[in-house]
């Protein structure tokens, strides 16, 4: 063979072999990865409740960076060493410790009254009203600019109070005003031995209530925040936890604690309020960021994760296995062969175990009838016809109704194997002949 040929077919080899993996064993690992890894990120996020949903809340609440909101605060008291939790649950409103609730313009006020009350039972609950209504900044951002705005920031536009405070039950309800300081400048406040401005001219104040005890007031006495005791003798009085309300934000909103009086009184409450516990729960679920548990939510949480991480470690090593066995499949025939000589032994095996041999000699015969009837153009192929017809053909083998006779006298297994060998021969032969 020539050097040409040679190379050639060296060639075609490499080709061929190629072939049987378009992929090469790096690229499937990255295309299993990547999949395994995303397909766990989805399953996470699901869980989480983080499904990339509307990040524009313009409400006030714990993670809102807006001037309104509340991410300030919840940042103050980690860094003062509070343990801090932010709820998305219904759960969340059963906790033990101080509860943090900062409702919207628009809370619904026998809900909310509900919460209040089954929150006797459980611990301090802290109240911060609503009062700006804000909208997103108008105008072009600067470029400079850019990198520091961030989707959640607001401009502030009209202050006003919620009206559905009034609606509440004893000794929750009371009635806001609106005050706006004649001079225009910065209101005042005072209590819990600090004072200090508010960040503007307009301040929110709750009128004189029976069972309410001031907290901060402003110059004119009029009460800033409040904390909720009830009458003198009544049970909530004598068995419920205190309710504390803020009825001007101003004092512990982002907006408010840009100033470091104002974020000391907002610490001096938060400790009046949760009795000096040091634990802190941010309700979100007021401000429609609240989630509901599912199973997949539940999948990521003890004592469930212990399962579910079980899982996943089966999947990698099943994902891995397959891994292993990526590539062209390999060829069967022998496991085919195998199962057929396999199965004509065992079949072999189940009658010579039954000791009925016998009844092996006729279904032979008629095979071989059959086959060298076809092979001789036989149209009936009986013993004496095909004798005729092989010694036309091959004269010098053994007749066949010789062959047949010493089969159907075989008494034993090896004189049956024997015979049966014989006939199998002359079926070959004449095969042979007959195709030539």
């Amino acid at each position: 063979m020539s050097a040409e040929a040679i190379s050639s077919q060296s060639v075609l080899s490499r080709t061929s072999r190629r072939a049987g993996s378009p992929f090469s064993r790096a690229s499937v690992f990255a295309i299993l990865l990547i999949g395994f890894l995303a397909f766990m990120a989805m399953l996470y996020f699901l869980g989480v409740g983080d499904t990339g949903g509307e990040s524009s809340n313009r409400n006030a609440h714990a993670s809102s960076n807006g001037l309104h909101g509340f991410a300030g605060l919840a940042q103050l008291l980690e860094a003062n060493g509070y343990e801090v939790e932010k709820s998305r649950e219904l759960s969340g409103l059963e906790t033990l410790d101080l509860l943090i609730l900062t409702p919207s313009l628009w809370t619904d006020a026998d809900e909310f009254a509900e919460i209040l009350e089954n929150r006797q039972y459980y611990g301090p609950t802290l109240v911060i009203l609503p009062k700006w209504m804000v909208f997103r900044p108008a105008g072009e951002i600067a470029d400079v600019d850019a990198d520091r705005v961030q989707d959640d920031w607001v401009q502030l536009g009209s202050p006003t109070f919620p009206s559905w405070i009034e609606g509440l039950p004893e000794p929750y309800a009371m009635r806001l005003q609106l005050e706006r300081t004649e001079q225009g400048v910065a209101a005042r406040w005072a209590g819990l031995s600090l004072s200090g401005e508010l960040p503007t001219a307009d301040s929110v104040y709750a009128e004189q209530t029976s069972g309410q005890q001031a907290l901060v007031i402003d110059p004119g006495g009029r009460r800033l925040a409040v904390n909720v005791i009830g009458e003198e003798g009544s049970y909530f009085y004598e068995e419920a936890h205190f309710v504390t309300f803020v009825v001007e934000p101003d004092l512990m909103n982002n907006y408010g604690l840009a100033n470091p009086e104002r974020a000391a009184l907002a610490l001096a409450l938060i400790e009046q309020a949760g009795y000096e516990e040091r634990s802190v729960t941010f309700d979100m679920t007021l401000v429609g960021l609240g989630e509901s548990t599912n199973l997949l939510t539940l999948a990521f949480r003890p004592p469930f994760l212990a399962a579910t991480l079980c899982l996943i470690l089966a999947m990698v090593i099943v994902g891995w296995r397959a891994f292993l066995r990526f590539g062209p499949v390999a060829d069967k025939a022998d496991e085919a062969r195998f199962g057929k000589a396999q199965l004509v032994r065992n079949g072999a095996g189940l009658i010579v175990r039954a000791g009925r041999l016998s009844l092996l000699a006729d279904p032979y015969i008629a095979l071989t009838q059959r086959k060298l009837g076809r092979a001789l153009g036989l149209t009936s192929p009986d013993p004496d016809a095909i004798d005729a017809a092989l010694r036309q053909r091959l004269p010098d083998e053994e007749p066949y109704s010789i062959r047949v006779t010493r089969l159907q006298n075989a008494a034993r297994a090896g004189e049956l194997v024997r015979a049966a060998q014989s006939l199998n021969d002359l079926t070959t032969k004449t095969l042979g002949n007959s195709r030539r």
